[in-house]
Parts: structure tokens; sequence; C-alpha cells
């Protein structure tokens, strides 16, 4: 199977343009749930792809506004690539969203999504237990902790969500980098700096006060509702067993528009199924 047949295709690709600003991209993040947007230049010779902006981006750089300074260059694939080994590449680049180039434009882009949908409908293996994929350390939270610090324990784990476990060490719910997202909000201002530092009663932000002497400087930070995780987690959870295959997996991603599962025995949770996971299986 080959990128082109299972790629989104140019005219479907949504794209900012150089010159612009982090709101040009927050605005598709936020409404359309996207993970990343690719970002192009228009010249005399037509629209030049120049590179990939993603949520990630946005949240490790919550001061700059000039698209120009976040975006960064990624993989990029040919049409007529192979599509297995295409996703063996997003695997170990860990990039979930490869632009299809073709000279200097961009034809399309693949996503993992596409590539879960190619799982699902049988295009390509899906035939390996998932309790074979699954990872097995599963980053977690409490209840009731406030919505920025999950947010700092998804940023330090270096994965897209967390599990929401209740007083008993039950699974209550899971929230992902896309729910906080949503309700994070740009403010701007004035602070006031010297040596000091937010204080506990103060809204969290990502990003604290600058030090840089007894002045007042122009800060532009996200702010993140401090309620508990409970008011912004998914609490209807969809699970699977050890025996379910990766093509049954792919179909409930699918199905629920969620890019991970958690993986229980019984009651207990025991890993965690992501859709990059599933990739995983196509090169073993």
């Amino acid at each position: 199977m080959k990128v082109a047949d299972a790629m989104t295709p140019g005219e479907k690709v949504v794209t900012v343009s150089l010159p612009g600003t982090r709101d040009d991209v927050l605005e598709y993040l936020q409404e359309r749930g996207f993970s990343s947007v690719p970002v192009v230049k228009e010249t005399d010779e037509g629209t030049k792809y120049r590179g990939l902006i993603s949520r990630e981006d946005l949240i490790k750089h919550p001061d700059e506004d000039q698209l120009a300074v976040l975006v960064r260059e990624v993989p990029t694939v040919s049409s007529d690539d192979d599509l297995e080994v295409v996703a063996e590449t997003m695997v170990s680049e860990d990039a979930r969203r490869i632009p299809v180039i073709n000279g200097d434009g961009i034809e399309g882009i693949l996503t993992v999504t596409d590539v879960i949908r190619a799982i699902a409908r049988g295009d390509i293996d899906g035939e390996t237990p998932v309790g074979d994929l699954a990872a097995r350390d599963v980053n977690t939270t409490y209840i009731e902790t406030p919505l920025p610090v999950v947010e700092r324990e998804i940023y330090y784990a270096n994965v897209p969500y967390a599990v929401v476990l209740d007083d008993e060490a039950s699974l209550a719910g899971i929230v992902t980098e896309v729910d906080i997202i949503e309700v994070a909000r740009v403010v701007e201002g004035e602070a006031g700096t010297g040596d000091s530092v937010a204080g506990q009663d103060d809204e969290w932000m990502w990003e604290g006060i600058k030090a840089v002497g007894n002045r007042y400087i122009p800060t532009r930070n996200v702010e993140i509702p401090a309620e508990p995780v409970s008011k912004f987690m998914t609490d209807d959870l969809v699970s699977v067993s050890t025996r379910v295959t990766a093509k049954d997996a792919a179909q409930t991603m699918i199905r629920e528009d969620i890019e991970q599962i958690p993986l229980v025995s019984g009651d207990e949770l025991i890993g965690i199924v992501r859709d990059i996971n599933l990739l995983e299986a196509l090169h073993e």
C-alpha cells in the first residue's frame, strides 16, 4: 500500500501562511482538534511548503507569537512511498503528521489517524493482539488534581494524556492535551517582577513571572483553569482487553475519535494502547 492510498489529499489539507501569528494556528487546534498544522508561504512561483507547527510547539513557547519562529522542520515523504515503511518512520521519529511533498509544494499529509484507518479497514496488518503492543507504563493522575498540575504531569511524562484515578485508585476518566488546549486561554498584560513568584492563590500560568530586576515588563502567557481535572476529563471510558486485535482497537479509535485506550484485565488497569502503538505492529 502506498502513501497516496491513505493520505489526506492536498485540497483537504488545512494550512497556515507566513507571515502569521500563533493565534492563526490556535484557532485550528482548538476548533478542529488538529494536533499540528503545515505552514506554507505564497511566492511568485506558487505555494511553497515551509514546515509544521504542533500543539506541543505552542505549549513549549507560550511567549512566542510569530509563526516564522515557531515553525520547525519534520520528516517528509512522497506519495509513492510504501505506507508501512513510512509508518515505521512515524514511530521512530515520533511524528504524528508527515507532509507529503511534491517538489516544494504540499501534495497531502499523512497522519497517524490515516494509518489507523487503513488498519481498521484491513488494508494493512492488524491481527497482532494489543496485549503485545500496549505500553505498560501508564501516566496517571488523581481526580482532584488541579488541571494546571495535570498539564505539567503530561508535559514531564512526555505523553499526550493522563489516566485519572479516584480515591480507590480505580479508573475514573482520562484527560488529553486536546482537552487542555480547548480550555487554555492566552492572557496579556503587565506583571511586577523583581524576585517574586506567583503565590498559591494566583491563577496558574504555564510560565511564571520572569525575574529581570525590580521593574514591570509586558508578559504573554497561557492560562489554564485551576479547577480539578474531574471537571475536564472524559469519564465515559472505553477500554480493551489484551486479546483484542490491533484492527479491532483501530476501529474503536476511529469510531470513538480517540487516540489512546486503557488496557484492562477485569477491572484492573494494566497498560495503555496508543494509536502509535498499533503502527509498531506493522514492522515487527
